[in-house]
């Protein structure tokens, strides 16, 4: 079991092992590959207000923020030769999650997903266990699974 800090700065904690522990500050971006790039970047930035804060066209890549979380989109080269993820046999990101800082925001982002054609809902808005979160999954362009959740 690791020792940790709950400051941002660097610590010099130990392991039971005597190892030096390292601490984390969290996730610094998430890369996706997508099959249309443009189409996954105007999803994030139109339905969820992310911006767009860099690019690569020749990778290409485009890189999006919403202020907390960055992601690094990477366009694949291969579309029609693709292997789609299937969560249930292959290796790699299940979904991944973005907080909303409300359920009435959660409401309201799954009322305006669920009018575009290409973002699948796979459940609508429901509690997360006994928990107090409410949360909701989606397949977003290109086929990543998407939860958005709320306190």
């Amino acid at each position: 079991m690791c020792t940790t800090s709950s400051s941002n700065t660097a610590s010099n904690t130990t392991t039971n092992s005597g190892v030096t522990a390292i601490t984390t500050l969290g996730i610094h971006h998430l890369g996706l590959s997508v099959t249309n790039i443009k189409e996954v970047a105007s999803f994030f930035i139109e339905q969820l207000n992310f911006k767009q804060v860099g690019e690569k066209p020749d990778y290409p890549a485009i890189f999006i923020s919403d202020g907390t979380v960055m992601l690094t989109l990477w366009q694949i080269k291969d579309v029609d030769n693709r292997v789609d993820f299937d969560r249930t046999k292959n290796v790699g990101l299940h979904h991944f999650a973005l907080k909303v800082s409300t359920i009435e925001q959660l409401q309201a982002v799954y009322q305006n997903l669920n009018k575009l054609d290409n973002v699948e809902i796979e459940f609508a808005p429901e509690a997360l266990g006994n928990s107090p979160f409410q949360h909701m999954m989606c397949l977003i362009p290109g086929g990543i699974r998407l939860e958005l959740i709320s306190e």
